[in-house]
């Protein structure tokens, strides 16, 4: 298909959504640049995406962009370029997911070396006494809810892959500890962080918890639900241990998204402080409204949800779209948000709230490619 009819299908199939969608994504991915040199989460984020749009639209333009990219990373022998795993960061192990794609459409060798060497890293990755990993070497001691998204999906697919009932039965353990102990029982939604060790000055010391509810944190979460509930639910995984554990994810889904629905904005969008809808400077942002949509529309496309809550994400898609896209640029993103380090993120209010907001970030475009894809289907 030449570059002028792949356009043309492209704009067809998205321009319910705007005029504005066909032009920003093949000028986002025309002109993209990878997010640093290192193998890293948000390029992992966009691969992703741009897989979900290969498999709704048809188009090989997605589906080549990332086997393209990820091949010069990966060399023949499986080795990563620039992935260090005894630096054993939750985060580096997100683009692993696509890897599993690309093996079961090309069959090459290498990228299941690669995929083995992504679950190395978890097999030796330093854990709480409870069992959750830690978010990263650098913070130990802590869950933090963006963590259940870049490891859980990748181990719910590989179990998959291999069989292992083990590896499932241990994701069902670490989501239900998060909900455990990170649930506000109060308002339903998740707070950022948890510090078993109580040493963190934005840890609460009785609970470990952080103080507040980060928007985009709970969209990494929802989105680590409804990925892992999809691969759990394949026809290769069929046995009673992976049904079981996908059951036990939906009823976590179905409790996350009754407490995400009632906290929207009177836009139908989602806050950067979820709860705070009255606190000067709280701003409805992109990222996380996108990845809440992409969220309700798959769970409901699954059978998890209600049609109310696909509708609600549909909206909030469109909403976004209207508000924050045009044909250059994706607005209203938080750049970037986390807890302790130097300089020190205390997780007050104050804290999230003045963090950049910019434009084009993965981890917002990300999000739109996802949400779109489900909206197509």
């Amino acid at each position: 298909m030449s570059e002028a009819a792949r356009y043309t299908t492209l704009h067809a199939q998205t321009s319910a959504f705007g005029a504005q969608v066909a032009p920003f994504i093949e000028r986002y991915l025309a002109t993209w640049k990878t997010y640093k040199a290192a193998w890293n989460y948000e390029d992992g984020c966009v691969w992703d995406g741009c897989l979900g749009l290969a498999a709704v639209t048809g188009l090989r333009m997605f589906s080549d962009f990332v086997y393209r990219e990820v091949s010069a990373r990966v060399s023949g022998d499986g080795t990563i370029r620039n992935y260090a795993s005894d630096e054993f960061n939750i985060d580096n192990v997100k683009p692993g997911k696509v890897l599993i794609a690309l093996l079961a459409e090309t069959g090459e060798k290498r990228f299941r070396a690669a995929l083995d060497s992504q679950i190395s890293q978890l097999k030796w990755h330093p854990r709480t006494q409870s069992g959750n990993y830690w978010h990263k070497r650098i913070y130990p001691h802590q869950v933090w809810l963006d963590g259940l998204y870049m490891a859980q999906p990748l181990r719910c697919a590989y179990a998959v892959l291999t069989a292992d009932e083990v590896m499932v039965a241990d994701v069902a353990q670490q989501f239900a500890h998060v909900q455990t102990q990170l649930r506000d029982p109060r308002t339903g939604l998740l707070y950022h962080g948890w510090d078993e060790s109580r040493s963190e000055r934005w840890s609460h010391p009785e609970t470990g918890c952080s103080t507040n509810f980060w928007g985009r944190s709970m969209g990494w979460y929802a989105m680590a639900l409804v990925d892992c509930i999809e691969a759990l639910r394949s026809p290769a995984a069929a046995s009673p241990p992976f049904q079981t554990t996908a059951g036990q994810l939906a009823a976590i889904l179905v409790d996350v998204s009754a407490a995400l629905v009632r906290v929207r904005s009177a836009n139908g969008l989602w806050y950067q402080v979820l709860d705070r809808a009255d606190e000067p400077g709280n701003y409805e942002e992109a990222s996380a409204s996108l990845m809440i949509a992409y969220a309700l529309m798959k769970g409901t496309r699954m059978g998890v949800l209600d049609a109310s809550c696909g509708s609600l994400g549909h909206q909030a898609l469109a909403t976004c779209i209207e508000r924050f896209l045009d044909e250059k640029q994706l607005n209203g993103i938080c750049g970037v948000a986390g807890l302790g380090n130097v300089p020190y993120r205390d997780g007050s209010v104050a804290y999230y709230l003045s963090e950049p907001v910019v434009a084009n970030d993965p981890k917002g475009v990300a999000a739109l490619f996802m949400a779109l894809s489900e909206a197509l289907r």
